[in-house]
């Protein structure tokens, strides 16, 4: 079961103006479940994404990237389930455009402003007749008030649904911030396995959205790691209505910071939520390095921990074998690292320090807290002042078993 995470309700998930959501269960992969999802967007909306970094992106993705560039303005989301549409070459591009272009139709928009996304099994063909055929039911259901619903229609191996909402006030005016996200398994940045749409109906001009989408990333999904593995589909998508009242938010305005920090806020929970739900997942860790020269020689230390199947299985059984961790730390890739300054903590608890064990540490302190379902692993590499944290999960047998029978 995921980690202290359970499925949001409806009624907490609040609506954003301007955004319409809208399900269909058109069977992909399997009967009787929501699997494509269309969210349709007011005119004047402004839509900016960040992408997978793996060369071998998914066809959806690559028609994201073109219609974004395209000057059109976007008004229209579509997502499907159970298929990835990667690895699927130029077949896999036309068929993400047939599905663009019948929702297009159906919307009288241009294909242009509509943005494909796909997450399932990679390497097989997009059934884009199915994708197709269940439009007509995802726009007869399309309301402001369809988040979980939402939420649901983007699972795959997920357990939970997850999604959460802000609510603040900007130049007077209400506003709202709601987003939703998937991902479970081949999690890891740049960016996570995982789809998230995050919308508010501020006023934001494109220029501070497009900066507020790179600061919240680098804060969020580009900070949890599950299993190592960078997906081809991974796809975050921000967008601003305009419809709140509020005066259109600059990178100058006194509103800027209040909501690039209620919009990173929700991208943060939603990331952490994956790795809570991570495939197999009993054991959320946060992994914080302190006391780098720069940030990505702390990312560099808390990656090499968090990915390390040692560490990862050490955990899961709460055995606290924390040369493992050591290890790790020792083969980051730090230059001229001074192990024998560095010290490393679990909780509160002073496990090693001096190049070795702490004097007064115990295994029996470690043992504790590894029994936890929460637990902080802290390095402090006595180097300078840059510091960076990264989110995991424990391996589990169950992380194998999913992943052996996913087709199945």
């Amino acid at each position: 079961m995921p980690v202290n995470l359970s499925a949001p309700t409806a009624h907490k998930l609040l609506p954003v103006k301007g955004v319409k959501l809208g399900f269909a269960e058109a069977a992909i992969r399997k009967l009787n479940r929501k699997d494509v999802l269309v969210m349709t967007l007011a005119e004047g909306s402004h839509v900016v994404g960040v992408f997978t970094q793996n060369q071998f992106c998914a066809a959806p993705v690559l028609l994201c990237k073109t219609h974004l560039a395209s000057g059109s303005p976007i008004r229209a989301l579509l997502v499907n389930t159970g298929c990835a549409n990667a690895g699927t070459g130029e077949d896999g591009l036309n068929r993400a455009k047939l599905t663009c272009d019948a929702l297009a139709a159906a919307l009288n928009l241009k294909t242009e402003q509509v943005l494909p996304f796909s997450t399932g099994v990679i390497l097989e063909p997009l059934p884009a007749d199915k994708v197709v055929a269940g439009l007509s039911a995802a726009i007869a259901n399309l309301t402001e008030d369809n988040w979980l619903n939402a939420a649901e229609a983007i699972m795959t191996t997920d357990i939970v649904a997850k999604g959460t909402s802000r609510s603040l006030t900007l130049g007077g005016q209400q506003v709202t911030v709601t987003g939703i996200s998937k991902g479970s398994g081949m999690i890891h940045p740049n960016m996570a396995t995982m789809l998230g749409y995050i919308a508010t109906d501020a006023a934001v001009s494109q220029a501070a959205l497009d900066s507020i989408i790179q600061y919240a990333v680098n804060k969020s999904f580009n900070c949890i790691t599950v299993d190592g593995d960078t997906s081809t589909n991974d796809s975050l998508i921000i967008v601003a209505t305009n419809q709140a009242g509020n005066a259109e938010i600059s990178e100058l305005s006194a509103d800027f910071i209040a909501l690039r920090d209620a919009l990173t806020d929700v991208a943060i929970e939603l990331a952490q939520a994956i790795v809570r739900d991570g495939e197999g997942a009993t054991k959320f860790m946060t992994i914080n390095v302190q006391g780098g020269r720069d940030e990505d020689e702390c990312r560099k230390v808390a990656y090499a921990i968090a990915h390390s199947p040692l560490v990862k299985t050490a955990f899961f059984a709460s055995d606290p074998n924390l040369g493992r961790i050591l290890a790790a730390i020792g083969y980051a890739g730090v230059e001229q690292l001074d192990v024998n300054a560095l010290k490393l903590y679990l909780g509160d608890v002073l496990v090693a320090e001096n190049g070795g064990r702490a004097a007064a540490y115990q295994e029996e302190q470690g043992s504790a807290v590894m029994k936890e379902s929460e637990i902080l692993v802290c390095v402090e590499l006595a180097r300078g002042d840059a510091a960076c944290t990264v989110w995991t999960c424990d391996f589990s047998y169950d992380y194998v078993k999913i992943n052996a029978d996913y087709r199945s």
